[in-house]
Parts: structure tokens; C-alpha cells; sequence
């Protein structure tokens, strides 16, 4: 169990406006579900299948996953035997095989209740076929098993059928004969066969943690070399998800998310919410810097008047002054919302040539991760590329970030041209002049 206690999510009702931009871009696509023992054991267990249920409803397909590792330990707890492993990793003898198929078949009942409660067609299947580890670095496995086949238009038989696949980490080999298999290993291999959108660990922890931090996303390039270099640095209880989700994309799938399942609407606020719960892994084209397009006013708008609402260091902008120069703006995009913007104004008159980086600003939940500076290197690049010799801001509050982080040194008001200079002291705000010369 996780030493915390399950936090609760942001997600309303009202969040329905927000549920529904996503439903043509996740409408037909494949979600693998898998859920720790842990969760199925949890009193938010039901809240979780009306989750899947909503999901079902927007044509979303999903295969579901389940763990036993809980109710194997509890049962070898109750009868006093000791077991060789409880997760499907290390040798399986007798008695733990004995005890995880009588765990397996308790589990198994409980997700086809849930199910049927929430009047889902369900089918356990024998989809996947499994064959020994074998002897490795000298350890007999025993009745350890792994992946060795998928049948894979049963389950899409299954799923065009409207109905959800569910597999238990106990599988058999060809001859019929049971084998602990790991559920991790197991979701991943059905989601990249599947070319499935997302693989989704359910688990009694908030998230991936990595040196005592636990992340609201982490790149897959970042992960995999922190696993290679530093294993330690991520938390034990979760590393296994960490390595298969790290194998799932680089297989093809897009997003791995890792979040507490005990959490009440957690699983829709991690799909559905642009900040999400608990941890998404993401391949290098999650996060992008881009210009903007006329379908992103409004949402650019959102930001300005927000921060405006904040802060009196930001200028209110309307949605028509937004979308009438949109080609002056760029955007953050994170899984295809914009967390963050900033603009370059073209400063008439100046010489050198001058361009003004204007309205660098960040979602809240964002702030502090980076998102301000990224956005601000790719203005400077940006300015550079187009040929502009300086870039000047102006800030009344952000001085300091752009001196020390993005390389600005503080001028005075003569440095802008005329024009901006009236424009300046008619505001009486006294902002801060930062400029940059490129070379």
C-alpha cells in the first residue's frame, strides 16, 4: 500500500465542456487498463469501473488487465504458506502457483462483478498463451511464465463486439498447464500488438516517483536514462511499470500514464484534465513549441485574461485583438492542449533591427516546471532565425528571470524605438527594459 492517503481529484461535472474536445481525437482508439490487485481490493473499486464506463461511452475501447499481488500475499498470510514471489517476476513454485490461481480466481470474479453491475459485456479469455522463463543467470523460474503468443483478432473480435477483454496474470502454456505471469509485462505486450493510444497503470501511489519527487510527466528519453544511469532514483515499488511503459513506447504507443486508482474520478481527470493526476510518459512529440493558429485564440485569450486576473503585470488583451494578430503568437502544447504562450512584436523603426517578447505566460499548475524558460529560448531562437538583431521585454515583475535564466542585461526605455517609447511612458508602469543582442 502506498504510506499516503489517496488525495482527491479536481475534476467537476462542469469539466464536461472540457471531457468533450477530446472525444474525436480518442473516439475508436484502444486503451489498455491495468489494475494493481491493491485497487480491486479498494472501496473506490466500483467508482473506477464507472469511470471505464463513461470512457466505453464515448466509444472508447478498453481491454482491462488485472493483478493479484495483494490477494496472493493476504492468502499465504491467512494459510501460513510462504510463497517464492509475489508479483510474477522471480520463480513461481507449487505452493505460490497453487495460491495465485486461487487469487486470480477471486479477482477475477470481483472485475466481472463490477462489470455486469455497470452493465458491461465482459469475456475472460485465453487469448494469450504463455511459455516458461526457464533457467535464467542460473535461477530455475519454475512456473514463472512470459508471453509467448496473443491471439489478437480475438480480442479485436471482442472488442468490435463492444465487449471488454479481461486477463488475469495467470496463463496457460500449450499443453494447458498454468503459469504466473507478470501483469505489467502482460499489458504491455496487448497494448503495443494492439497499437493501443494508451497504457494505463492503476496503482495505490499518486504517481512515478523519482528522487522523492513524483512527476506530472516525464519524457521517455529522460526515463530511460534514469533507469540505465540511476535506477535507485525511482521508486522500487513502481519501477517495473516504469521499465514496461518505457518499452511500450518505444514500441510504438504513445502515452503511458501511471496514477492512483483509489482516487474518485481519477482515471477521467488523468485522461480528461489538461494538468491529469498522476504521471504520463511521454515520446518526444508530446511536449512541442509552435506558432499559433486561429482555432487557438480562445485559448490563448483564457490564458492573458487569467494572468491578467492574477497579476496587474499583464495587459489585457480582447479575443478579437488575440485572433487579428495570432501570427504574432506561439504556443506550449502539452497532449494537445496549450499550457503556456508567448508573442513577438515587431518593434517599427528600431534600429538595430528589435523585436519585442511580449505575454510569456504559464497555465498555473505548469509554473515552475520549465515551461516559461522553454518557451522563452525558442522566442530568442525564433527572433534570430527571422533576422532580428535584438530582442527586447519589458516586465515589471519577471526582471530577474529573464536576466539570470534566459540571458537578458537591463537597458532603459531610450533603447526602444520611438514609437514604443511613447507607448511606454503612457502606461506609467515602469517596467523594466531587457535586452538581448545577437551577435
Amino acid at each position: 500500500m502506498s504510506d499516503l492517503p489517496a488525495p482527491t481529484t479536481s475534476l467537476k461535472p462542469s469539466d464536461l465542456r472540457g471531457i468533450l474536445e477530446y472525444v474525436p481525437m480518442f473516439r475508436g482508439q484502444i486503451f489498455v487498463v491495468a489494475i494493481d490487485g491493491s485497487v480491486v481490493d479498494d472501496d473506490n473499486f466500483g467508482n473506477v469501473i464507472t469511470d471505464l464506463a463513461v470512457m466505453k461511452s464515448l466509444h472508447i475501447r478498453i481491454v482491462l488487465v488485472h493483478g493479484i499481488g495483494r490477494q496472493l500475499k493476504n492468502l499465504a498470510t491467512e494459510r501460513n504458506v510462504p510463497i517464492s514471489d509475489a508479483y510474477g517476476s522471480a520463480p513461481t513454485d507449487d505452493a505460490t502457483l497453487k495460491l495465485a490461481q486461487k487469487a486470480s480466481a477471486e479477482v477475477g470474479q470481483s472485475v466481472v462483478r463490477q462489470l455486469t453491475r455497470h452493465n458491461l459485456k465482459c469475456a475472460l479469455t485465453n487469448a494469450i498463451r504463455a511459455t516458461e522463463v526457464g533457467v535464467l543467470g542460473g535461477v530455475n523460474h519454475q512456473h514463472t511464465g512470459k508471453v509467448d503468443k496473443i491471439d489478437f483478432s480475438l480480442i479485436r473480435d471482442l472488442l468490435d463486439r463492444d465487449i471488454v477483454p479481461v486477463f488475469s496474470p495467470i496463463c496457460f502454456d500449450r499443453e494447458g498447464d498454468p503459469l504466473r505471469v507478470n501483469s505489467d509485462l502482460m499489458a504491455t505486450e496487448l497494448a503495443t500488438g494492439l497499437q493501443a493510444s494508451k497504457l494505463i497503470f492503476l496503482t495505490p501511489h499518486a504517481g512515478l516517483m523519482i528522487k522523492g519527487e513524483t512527476k506530472v510527466n516525464v519524457p521517455l528519453d529522460e526515463l530511460k536514462k534514469t533507469l540505465k544511469k540511476s535506477p535507485d532514483d525511482v521508486d522500487s515499488r513502481l519501477i517495473s511499470k516504469a521499465r514496461e511503459a518505457c518499452a511500450a513506447l518505444e514500441a510504438g504507443v504513445p502515452r503511458a500514464h501511471i496514477l492512483d486508482g483509489r482516487v474518485f474520478s481519477g482515471l477521467l481527470t488523468e485522461i480528461f484534465d489538461k494538468v491529469g493526476l498522476g504521471t504520463m510518459i511521454h515520446a518526444n512529440d508530446y511536449q512541442q513549441i509552435r506558432a499559433a493558429r486561429k482555432k487557438d485564440a480562445q485559448a490563448i485569450y483564457q490564458i492573458l485574461r487569467n494572468a491578467a486576473n492574477r497579476t496587474e503585470a499583464v495587459v489585457t488583451r480582447t479575443r478579437q485583438e488575440v485572433e487579428q494578430h495570432i501570427e504574432d503568437y506561439f504556443v506550449y502544447v502539452v497532449d494537445e492542449s496549450i499550457i503556456g504562450c508567448c508573442s513577438l512584436l515587431p518593434l517599427k523603426g528600431s534600429r538595430p533591427k528589435a523585436v519585442e517578447l511580449a505575454g510569456v505566460l504559464v497555465q498555473p499548475f505548469y509554473q515552475g516546471k520549465g515551461v516559461g524558460k522553454k518557451l522563452t529560448e525558442y522566442a530568442v531562437q525564433e527572433a534570430e532565425r527571422q533576422g532580428y538583431k535584438r530582442i527586447i521585454a519589458l516586465s515589471t515583475q519577471s526582471a530577474r528571470f529573464f536576466q539570470e535564466v534566459a540571458g537578458f542585461a537591463e537597458s532603459t526605455p531610450k533603447t526602444l524605438p520611438k514609437a514604443r517609447r511613447e507607448k511606454y511612458e503612457a502606461t506609467k508602469r515602469a517596467s523594466k527594459v531587457l535586452v538581448k543582442d545577437f551577435d
